[in-house]
């Protein structure tokens, strides 16, 4: 796990945790309002399945996204 400072973000290191996770041979992947999503038949699949929901997200007004 990489447990670098991102660009602008101070020390210490927060805990990060991976978004992709398997259970009974499907992935999933969860956000950080705790939406889990899935299952995807492999964790490429799920990263896929990520990406996508991360567009949908970018497209929506400010206003209407959860943080």
């Amino acid at each position: 796990m990489n447990i670098e400072a991102r660009t602008g973000e101070a020390e210490p290191v927060p805990f990060r945790s991976s978004r992709f996770f398997c259970v009974g041979g499907k992935w999933y992947f969860t956000t950080r309002e705790g939406f889990d999503s899935g299952p995807f038949a492999s964790r490429d699949r799920a990263e896929i399945g990520l990406r996508r929901f991360l567009h949908v997200v970018s497209l929506l007004p400010k206003e209407e996204r959860v943080h």
